[in-house]
């Protein structure tokens, strides 16, 4: 079986995220313990059993990476082995690319700790939102966004998930009028629970201090393909591919369908929910099986059942 992983973005998390597995898997509690190390403090208790931290940006992405991390670790090296590839979502492609050995687990999770607080801090500095938006035609959308920005609105497409889903993001006034407008034109919104306009200008000051943070990194060749949100294909000057990445949309779609044309039997998606395999269905061949795992119930069956068809 070829495997495409698909590995979590921020908006995911909620407070006791992987407990279960902490308590009953030694593999995946000695990721947790490696990352309570790193931080000075009981990680899972002070950061995944903590609602208040994990709704804020510079503790939700380590705790997400941390996380999917934990679940790989504990993997099956049968199932490991038939990994062909592995996109992430945003955050998830740091998580994509320490899986791939292309970083540690330490220096993803130390990038992530800075880039968080770097995004926090961009985050703090203005009053905005993110905002799904359901629909089958994008381009309409766009073309609304080009005009509410000719009318003076500060707002921007920030995440094209899928043919029918698009978020965008912006000062939270012109966010909230914008809303309207489309509530009013019968075309459905969802509020999206973040705390910043991810993936737009709004992350300048924060792009601005990654690339020097990244600057001295030292990163390894990839062993398994990951495919880029900013550019859909596979990573090729990751450094500036993740800088980029902090102030442009991500096309996840791009992403996942360029990793399905080298070949894809299934994905499974490590993380704390299920979204980017909700994602992949609207997004993939139907013949592609969907696996997710974020507790022990769903690790013991999905890992049975991929190293059952095996044997």
């Amino acid at each position: 079986m070829r495997i495409g992983l698909l590995l979590s973005g921020q908006g995911a998390q909620k407070a006791g995220m992987g407990r279960d597995l902490y308590e009953q898997n030694a593999a995946y509690r000695a990721v947790i313990d490696q990352a309570s190390d790193l931080i000075g403090y009981d990680f899972q208790q002070e950061i995944l059993e903590n609602d208040e931290k994990l709704a804020q940006t510079q503790y939700a992405q380590m705790a997400i990476y941390t996380m999917s991390m934990g679940i790989y670790a504990a993997l099956d090296d049968q199932i490991k082995e038939q990994v062909v590839g592995a996109v992430g979502l945003s955050l998830g492609e740091y998580t994509a690319l320490a899986i791939a050995g292309v970083l540690t687990f330490e220096q993803g999770f130390k990038i992530l700790q800075d880039r968080g607080r770097f995004m926090q801090v961009a985050s703090d500095a203005t009053d905005s939102k993110m905002l799904v938006i359901l629909d089958n035609n994008q381009d309409r959308i766009l073309s609304l966004i080009h005009q509410a920005q000719l009318a003076g609105a500060t707002i921007y497409p920030a995440n094209f998930n899928t043919p029918k889903q698009l978020v965008i993001a912006g000062l939270a006034e012109d966010i909230d009028q914008f809303a309207e407008n489309l509530q009013q034109a019968d075309i459905k919104v969802v509020p999206l629970a973040v705390s910043g306009a991810f993936h737009t200008p709004f992350m300048d000051s924060a792009a601005a201090e990654l690339t020097p943070r990244l600057a001295n990194e030292a990163m390894a060749p990839m062993n398994v393909p990951v495919y880029s949100n900013t550019t859909g294909a596979i990573f090729d000057d990751v450094k500036a591919t993740l800088t980029t990445q902090i102030v442009s949309p991500t096309h996840f779609s791009d992403a996942l369908l360029a990793m399905q044309a080298q070949g894809l039997d299934a994905t499974l998606e490590l993380g704390p929910d299920k979204t980017l395999t909700k994602f992949a269905k609207q997004i993939l061949d139907k013949h592609v099986d969907r696996y997710t795992i974020n507790d022990l119930a769903s690790f013991q069956t999905v890992t049975d059942e991929i190293v059952g068809e095996e044997k």
